[in-house]
Formats: structure tokens, sequence, C-alpha cells
């Protein structure tokens, strides 16, 4: 009696259907991605002794573990945040060479000198949530923005762009190298008119 001989498995439609699967899956699958903050980082630098800031120049801003928002060690709703930093960033209440005759604030001398030496100091606890941690980053960073917008309008008047507007011109790679060769010096003005002094403590570590 003959051998019947194994049937043969058509190996090459596997190999599509599985290819066809692959496909189906990486064209259907959601990969979720974190959001943060688009921060450039400052380049390493050698310790040094940090300068001595005086107590009025430094604005504190503490989120605890209950999301809760305290500025200058009072209780704080987050849509007075900007408003506050701007009050204290563009205070101008230096004296002499600490003098600042571009800031419009109420120049308190309880507050800062001027926008060079305004520190602003974020500090959250470990159980803070990170939807508030960033909203108050927003609030803080959008604060700095206000001022060099309207320092870039007085400096710029007939440029019609905002400090925000010019600096997002010039970071696109669409935009033409003359371009940003004539906005790089508009923006580092401004950027020295108002540094951006925001100084993040180490999170508090809950008991």
């Amino acid at each position: 009696m003959a051998k019947r001989s194994a049937p043969e498995v058509n190996a090459g439609s596997m190999a599509d259907i599985a290819f066809l699967l692959l496909i189906f899956f990486l064209v259907t699958t959601t990969i979720e991605t974190d959001s943060g903050l688009n921060r450039k980082l400052p380049p390493m630098e050698d310790v040094v002794d940090p300068p001595i800031i005086k107590e009025r120049n430094i604005f504190t801003v503490v989120v605890n573990k209950y999301n809760d928002l305290l500025v200058e060690e009072k209780p704080l709703d987050i849509s007075a945040l900007r408003e506050a930093a701007v009050a204290f960033l563009d205070n101008g209440g230096g004296k002499g060479e600490d003098a600042c005759d571009y800031c419009q604030g109420a120049r308190d001398t309880d507050s800062s000198d001027n926008p060079d030496k305004a520190v602003i100091s974020l500090k959250n606890d470990r159980e803070t949530d990170y939807k508030v941690y960033i909203a108050v980053q927003n609030e803080l960073v959008a604060a700095y923005n206000v001022l060099r917008n309207r320092e870039f309008a007085r400096l710029n008047p007939n440029l019609g762009l905002s400090f925000v507007d010019a600096d997002r011109r010039y970071s696109d790679p669409r935009t033409s190298t003359s371009e940003k060769e004539a906005l790089k010096p508009k923006l580092a003005e401004v950027k020295v008119l108002f540094p951006q002094k925001l100084s993040e403590a180490e999170p508090s570590k809950t008991n």
C-alpha cells in the first residue's frame, strides 16, 4: 500500500496575513504621549557661591499637597496669579543704580528693585497635581510675556508683532534667514529688560 505524503502548509499566505495584521495594528493603535513644558535648560556652569538676594526681590509661590496656591505666604486664586507676578516684576522700586526707568509699576520699596534683580521662586509638594503645577507655571511664564510684549511693542512700533509672535516666528524653520537675523537682536534686547528668572525649588516631602 502506497504511503501518503503529509499535506503541505502554504506558508506564503500565512506571511501575508501576518503582515496585514501588523499594518492594521500599527495604523489603529493610539500611543499616548506625556504633555509637559517646552523649556530650554541653561548650559552647565562652574559651581560658584550663589549671590545674596534681598527678600523683597523674591516672589514666593507655593503649591501645597492640597493644590492650594500660596503667594507671599497668603492664599491666592490662580486667576489672580499672573497680575500679581506682573506687579512684582514691573514694580521698579530701586533707587540709584537699581532704578528702572522703563518700569511702570507702583515703585513700592517693599517689592522688587528692578526686573533684573526680581526672582520668582516656585515650590510645590510631591503630592501636588501635575495639572495644577503646569497651570501655575503657565501663569508665571505668561506674566513675563505680558511685560515682554509691552516692551517689544514700545521698541518696535512699526513691526506689528508681539514678543511672543516674533519669538515664535524666529523659532519657525520656515522663516527666512534674513528675517531671523533681523528679529534676533530685537528679541535679545527685550529679554535683557525682563529676564526670565523663575527658580524652581525641590518639591517638599509630605510627612
